[in-house]
């Protein structure tokens, strides 16, 4: 048997449940996990469903047999095999926490992706990288040469089937025609002191002004800088007692984390975008561990 799984969005209305249980029941798959939400505000429907073929039927056949199904009710609708790892890159400048902790998630399977490639504007984490096998290419940008800097980004992109591109702490802002080109498939993460602290050295800042919480947000990108559809959130408590190193270090852990779990919700198909919002989805009891780890 084979585990896949079918998300769809559409325009909510009766019927929508009903006809996707039918099919897959008509087509000799059980149905083991599922998560729906009807968005009253906007009209719209969003379904996740995860399900083992327990015949000959492929994802072509599947897909196939659907296709009259999100016709009838304007969905859409995709198919996927939930084992097979989503290829993605990742960008980096010099901050490389959030890169080591995903080197280490998905060379232990607790995140299900490949790492396709690394890009970065410095040589800093070079030797890590290619230490992996994972190749690792050094583009610089500077405000003469962006468009080409970005065009050679999005070959290797297109060159190595990547689908996600992870930004972890990459520190330079995508043009509107990257943001727009990749829409839904970069994935950000940076402090959550927006827009308190701005500019260099925000956890300093917020150490002086005697702050009680330090978080992250992991989000889609959008040419509205830091403004995309949130995906991930987390926070941690500090008190009068920790240092500003300290609180550099706590935020470390916690972007990292929030990172990874982003990444985990989207390599799954358990976040749709809802307008300026999303939907997420909570994670199957089969991945719930893997997705906690750390």
């Amino acid at each position: 048997m084979t585990s896949f799984a079918l998300r769809v969005q559409c325009p909510s209305t009766r019927g929508i449940v009903a006809a996707i249980s039918t099919f897959l029941a008509d087509q000799t798959c059980n149905i083991t996990d599922s998560s729906q939400f009807d968005d009253t505000a906007t009209g719209n429907f969003f379904m996740r469903v995860s399900f083992r073929s327990e015949g000959s039927k492929g994802l072509e056949e599947l897909r196939k047999g659907f296709e009259p199904i999100a016709e009838q009710f304007g969905m859409q609708a995709e198919f996927f095999d939930e084992q097979v790892k989503r290829r993605i890159i990742i960008m980096v400048s010099r901050f490389g926490h959030c890169l080591n902790d995903l080197l280490y998630r998905s060379r232990i399977g607790a995140l299900p992706v490949e790492i396709a490639a690394v890009i970065s504007n410095h040589m800093d984490y070079q030797k890590v990288v290619v230490n992996q096998d994972i190749p690792y290419y050094c583009i610089k940008v500077t405000p003469q040469n962006k468009t080409q800097a970005e065009a050679e980004q999005m070959r290797i992109v297109e060159d190595t089937g990547a689908e996600l591109i992870v930004l972890a702490r990459y520190m330079q802002v995508l043009s509107d025609e990257m943001c727009r080109k990749m829409s839904g498939r970069i994935i950000n993460i940076h402090h959550s002191f927006l827009p308190s602290f701005k500019g260099a050295n925000p956890y300093k800042q917020a150490f002086e002004k005697g702050v009680k919480l330090i978080g992250a947000t992991s989000h889609y990108v959008t040419a509205d800088l830091d403004e995309g559809p949130i995906i991930e959130q987390d926070i941690i408590r500090v008190t009068h007692a920790q240092s500003n190193e300290d609180y550099v270090s706590l935020g470390r852990d916690v972007e990292a984390q929030v990172l990874s779990r982003a990444i985990h919700a989207h390599v799954h198909g358990r976040v749709f975008i809802n307008g300026s919002k999303t939907v997420v989805f909570p994670a199957s009891p089969g991945s719930y561990a893997s997705e906690r780890m750390g």
